[in-house]
């Protein structure tokens, strides 16, 4: 079963049983501070699983587009995707957990066909802040699970919450086993031995954590993800996701062009690629900071092993459409975006191709360096320093020093340095990410009202043509990207200044209305991206100088927001200005 037919019966299934159809958001968020990409298919979903009402009701179904960057280092292995699609439905205070289970393994048992003793279930074992889910392992039984296949886990494996604090609670996994042989006699689903895989996850949201203590949610929610890519080459019998058609025809195309084959190369390349369209497609664009360093990595990590694979630059068009071919039909995006995703692409890899030029000039100075002090071997620091300063990858330094009679220490010196950078590296990606999902405090919703007086004042000041690109809000700043040909003088950020401050200070009404998204559009209220929109959004007004589709929060008029202040104005990107403010 193609993983195409995979997503249509499942939203299909979840449609007969009352759930609504809404779109995939964005790659690139809105208005949250706590994540660079969209991880998981709650995150667009935060703010109704607190209790806002959902233009589209309490019964959701979607496919979400992911991206999840901790372990782009682990990419290259047979199971670890930079980017995901994860498949989801949502209870938003309708069903819980009975429902939930009945749907769950009706669909794996019916619709896809998966023998019931081949599905384990784990549950949540309780500890001081909730209780066992017995209620959990009932259900399962009820719905047909043996009792010998239901296993109970702690926080570790059996509760979910993106990040350290936000919507939360226990949660109900299920594993696929795939017929290996057990690691041996207390073989589990908590094994990583692969002869468990875990296929969907049914989190049943009824906390909520902040400040280190959980307190119940208004509603009692559902949220479950179940990996495309991963059950699709469990249904086709593959042994990852690189057989399946998904990456199969790019995986083959590399090996006819490589001129030295390597699998784990042909695997980066492959799912680097699609992950660097993927980004593109949704708005992303290379720089040195935040999502663009992240694309700029994975684009850089791929042309490497394209490098190392033997592979001429000159194939990367033809690569680029293979890959949209093959992926159009499931993500239209691609086909609209072609043209741009094959410029920004090529000119990265142009552009990194000029920094291991740069690279090789460096290394050519170390070696002289080393000879005048009659010595012969490169180390670990060096190694690395080439790295990352230049890019220059480990593998060519070893190249290099061969060809110049040098030795380079053993690898695992410079894995440590590697490791040491990772964990350095991964440390203030925690911090990053340590808001979790639930960034919407009182100075948040002032920033995020703040925006769209900003927006409006860019039009008016600066050009009607002017839009929101890009948004970033924490409870200290916010900032704000735009498409703007210069950049702004003193003068521009001055009246950009009074203009929104002029506003605050009219102490204008911020209203909203839902209606369908084509009218909202019709009656020019300011939007990104409309087909990404559900049918029915929410059209926020402040007063008569701004109208967008939004699904907020706002302050209830403009007076509270105290006065804007603009702190930077910088270039973001390509014909993309940045904006950083502040609400004094």
């Amino acid at each position: 079963m193609k993983a195409i037919e995979i997503r249509e019966k499942y939203l299909k299934f979840f449609e007969r049983h009352n759930h609504k159809r809404i779109p995939s958001a964005s790659l690139i968020p809105e208005n949250d501070p706590s994540v660079l990409f969209t991880t998981a298919g709650m995150q667009p979903l935060v703010p109704y699983l607190l209790g806002q009402k959902h233009p589209e009701g309490t019964r959701l179904t979607d496919y979400q587009k992911c991206v999840r960057t901790n372990d782009i280092e682990e990419v290259g292995d047979n199971r670890h995707l930079t980017f995901f699609e994860m498949l989801g439905n949502w209870s938003l205070g309708d069903y819980f957990k009975e429902e939930s289970i009945a749907m769950s393994f009706e669909f794996l048992t019916k619709e896809l066909g998966i023998p019931v003793e081949k599905i384990s279930v784990t549950c949540f074992a309780g500890d001081e802040d909730c209780e066992r889910d017995n209620v959990t392992a009932e259900c399962w039984k009820k719905a047909g699970i043996a009792e010998d296949h239901i296993y109970f886990y702690g926080k570790d494996d059996n509760w979910w919450i993106a990040g350290e604090e936000g919507p939360c609670g226990p949660d109900t996994e299920m594993f696929y086993d795939t017929g290996k042989e057990p690691c041996g006699p207390d073989c589990q689903p908590s094994c990583d031995c692969g002869k468990y895989v875990e296929i969907w996850n049914n989190v049943f949201m009824q906390f909520l954590k902040k400040d280190g203590k959980y307190t119940k949610l208004p509603q009692q929610n559902v949220d479950t993800g179940m990996g495309l890519e991963r059950i699709t080459f469990l249904l086709e019998g593959k042994k990852d996701p690189f057989e399946t058609e998904l990456f199969a025809p790019v995986m083959d195309k590399l090996q006819e062009l490589a001129t030295n084959d390597s699998i784990e190369s042909r695997r980066i390349a492959a799912e680097h690629l699609r992950s660097s369209m993927m980004i593109i497609a949704d708005g992303g664009r290379p720089s040195n900071v935040d999502r663009g360093y992240v694309l700029r990595r994975i684009i850089r990590r791929m042309t490497r092993h394209l490098n190392k694979l033997g592979i001429d630059l000159s194939k990367m068009s033809d690569l680029i459409d293979l890959d949209i071919d093959i992926l159009k039909d499931m993500y239209q995006e691609l086909d609209a975006n072609r043209e741009t995703i094959k410029e920004t692409i090529i000119a990265e890899q142009e552009k990194f191709m000029r920094t291991l030029e740069r690279g090789e000039r460096e290394f050519t100075k170390v070696i002289n360096k080393l000879k005048a002090e009659n010595k012969n071997l490169i180390d670990a620091d060096t190694a690395f320093n080439l790295y990352e300063t230049y890019g220059f990858p480990p593998e060519i330094t070893r190249e290099l020093a061969k060809e110049n009679n040098f030795e380079v220490v053993e690898t695992a010196e410079i894995e440590k340095k590697f490791k040491e950078h990772q964990e350095k590296s991964k440390a203030g990606s925690e911090q990053k990410f340590k808001g979790g999902l639930s960034g919407t405090g009182e100075q948040e919703i002032k920033y995020h009202t703040a925006t769209h007086l900003l927006n409006a004042a860019l039009r008016v000041v600066i050009s009607p043509d002017c839009h929101q690109k890009g948004s970033n809000i924490t409870p200290e700043r916010m900032r704000f990207d735009f498409n703007c040909d210069h950049k702004l003088t003193d003068e521009e950020k001055q009246k950009l200044e009074d203009q929104v401050n002029a506003w605050i200070e009219q102490d204008l009404p911020v209203s909203f209305e839902e209606m369908n998204k084509n009218d909202a559009a019709a009656k020019g209220a300011e939007h990104e991206f409309l087909e990404r929109y559900p049918d029915i959004v929410k059209v926020y007004t402040i007063g008569d100088v701004s109208m967008e589709i939004c699904g907020g929060p706002h302050v209830e008029h403009t007076g509270v927001l105290g006065h804007f202040k603009i702190k930077k104005e910088e270039a973001s990107s390509a014909g993309i200005r940045r904006i950083k403010a502040i609400l004094e």
